[in-house]
């Protein structure tokens, strides 16, 4: 557990559930497993909190709890993880995803998931088709059964699954659950139409009231106790296909991208996700599962595949020749590749095109001494040693040193210079974690010294919409807009395309985070195999 891990598991938690759980949550990553007697004690939190704090946790995955370590009868332990809490950071990317994939419709439920933890089909059914309801022309509603289409598709594709049932107090509760029913779709009676929000303070006060006595008194549509929640690992599956295909069509073509596409998509449910690569696929099986949009002969596919197989890169192997050919992407492989161009990037952007080009000649054959890597990178000796050097001091290259006698005189000693991907790797994740912990800090910064001007802004928006919804006079809506000055206007412009810089930045930050992330998870996973 790294202290750049922490500080940055520390802001996610603070900025989504505030500065208690942040604390709960902080504890726990710091102390391990610890039972709500521990807890309370070492964080000075009253119980009530503490419990609160610990159901938000587990509500959102971000915690999970088992019997004690001394065996039956002793207290529940609680433990975290900074890889679950971590998962809070992608969230934009999960919902955008949805989206894409599945239209406003899955965008919504996702979006729901994520906020809520858990909930059950019906609920998460009829908050989307209301919020989808209040968005269309008036006279115009969405249907549940819509919606319920697009939920029992996001569980078909593994988007979604069940949370697991708690059976007893012996019981654990996994953050990833895998059991039989897991992706089964119960039958749900739900019939009828989403509903518009009543306007006004009140209106929407008396309707929640309805609402929460409606559910308490019938509600019953055939799913409960059945909750469901958010796969992470099938997203982070997506988003690795996602960055090989684009690999492969910034190396290659967009031709060959939608051949490793379709390889991709016919053993996503066959590969297991710690593959090192995907089950072999005969040439005939690829030629018939092609999108026919493509219009790609035979005699063209075999020569992609083979263009591919001869790809330095490697993304794609032959495993085999019946069927016209067996093949596989390279999972692991591409993974390391992508991981190689990400440090290569950085040396780029931090130190310039000629340390870059020494680091990937490193890369490439292992060991140099400092005149070997004059001559291959055609760079004169002076500033050749000034770039080894500052690679060396930001630990991005390591200096390895082989005796020709024991007693290691200089004189009788080479020095090889030499790049070691995975440690590398593990540096420039902290790295990211630290970037990304300075850039929400600056965001929360920023927020708080125009919190006056923003708590305005949202006040004069809501008494707009307000009035819109009641039909106002334009008068009336023209003097409510004016109470923000010329210049408080200009401020909050600033500020918001301030924050965009700061909100895209973390994304771009987060695509390297994954990258790397999936990286030195691959290697672990070979290591144990």
């Amino acid at each position: 557990m790294t202290s750049q891990g922490v500080r940055l598991c520390s802001l996610l938690l603070r900025e989504h559930f505030g500065e208690v759980v942040e604390k709960v949550g902080t504890h726990l990553l710091r102390g391990g497993a610890q039972n709500l007697r521990t807890i309370i004690h070492e964080t000075g939190i009253s119980l009530d909190l503490v419990k609160k704090s610990l159901c938000v946790l587990v509500q959102h995955g971000a915690c999970v709890f088992s019997s004690g370590r001394k065996g039956p009868g002793s207290p529940t332990e609680y433990r975290t993880s900074c890889d679950w809490i971590l998962r809070i950071l992608r969230y934009p990317r999960y919902i955008y995803t949805a989206k894409t994939l599945y239209g406003d419709t899955g965008e919504l439920i996702i979006e729901e998931l994520l906020q809520r933890g858990h909930l059950t089909m019906s609920s998460t059914v009829k908050t989307v088709a209301d919020r989808l309801t209040q968005n269309m022309e008036e006279g115009c509603c969405m249907d549940y059964n819509e919606v319920s289409s697009a939920f029992a598709k996001l569980v078909e594709t593994h988007f979604l699954q069940r949370c697991p049932s708690m059976v007893g107090p012996g019981t654990t509760a996994s953050a990833t659950p895998s059991f039989p029913d897991c992706y089964k779709v119960p039958h749900i009676t739900l019939v009828g139409r989403g509903k518009r929000q009543l306007c006004g303070e009140d209106g929407e006060d008396q309707r929640n009231t309805k609402k929460a006595k409606t559910d308490s008194q019938v509600s019953t549509h055939g799913d409960e106790g059945i909750c469901w929640q958010v796969n992470f690992e099938r997203f982070h599956l997506h988003f690795r296909d996602q960055a090989i295909i684009s690999a492969v069509a910034n190396k290659l073509d967009q031709t060959s991208s939608e051949i490793v596409r379709t390889m991709l998509r016919m053993s996503e449910v066959t590969t297991s996700p710690t593959a090192a690569y995907t089950k072999p696929l005969s040439a005939n099986e690829i030629f018939r599962s092609l999108p026919t949009s493509y219009n790609i002969p035979r005699p063209i596919l075999d020569q992609y595949l083979t263009l591919l197989v001869d790809d330095p890169m490697e993304f794609v192997g032959k495993s085999g020749e019946s069927g016209g050919g067996m093949y596989v992407v390279n999972l692991h492989r591409a993974l390391a590749n992508l991981a190689r161009a990400t440090l290569e990037s950085v040396v780029q952007e931090r130190f310039g095109s000629r340390s870059a080009r020494i680091f990937r000649l490193l890369l490439r054959k292992r060991h140099l001494e400092q005149k070997q890597v004059e001559d291959f990178a055609m760079i004169p000796a002076k500033e050749a040693k000034d770039m080894l050097y500052t690679l060396l001091s930001e630990n991005l290259v390591q200096l390895q040193e082989i005796p020709k006698t024991p007693d290691f005189a200089p004189s009788r000693t080479f020095y090889l210079y030499t790049v070691n991907q995975l440690p590398t790797a593990r540096m420039l994740l902290q790295n990211c974690y630290k970037t990304v912990g300075n850039l929400i800090e600056r965001r929360l910064f920023e927020s708080k010294e125009s919190k006056r001007l923003l708590e305005k802004s949202q006040r004069i928006e809501a008494i707009l919409a307000s009035l819109q919804a009641s039909g106002a006079e334009p008068e009336q809506l023209t003097e409510v807009e004016e109470m923000i000055t010329a210049t408080e206007k200009q401020q909050l412009e600033a500020l918001r395309l301030h924050i965009n810089k700061l909100d895209s930045a973390e994304n771009q930050v987060d695509e390297s985070i994954f990258l790397i992330e999936s990286y030195v998870t691959s290697t672990a996973s070979t290591m144990i195999v």
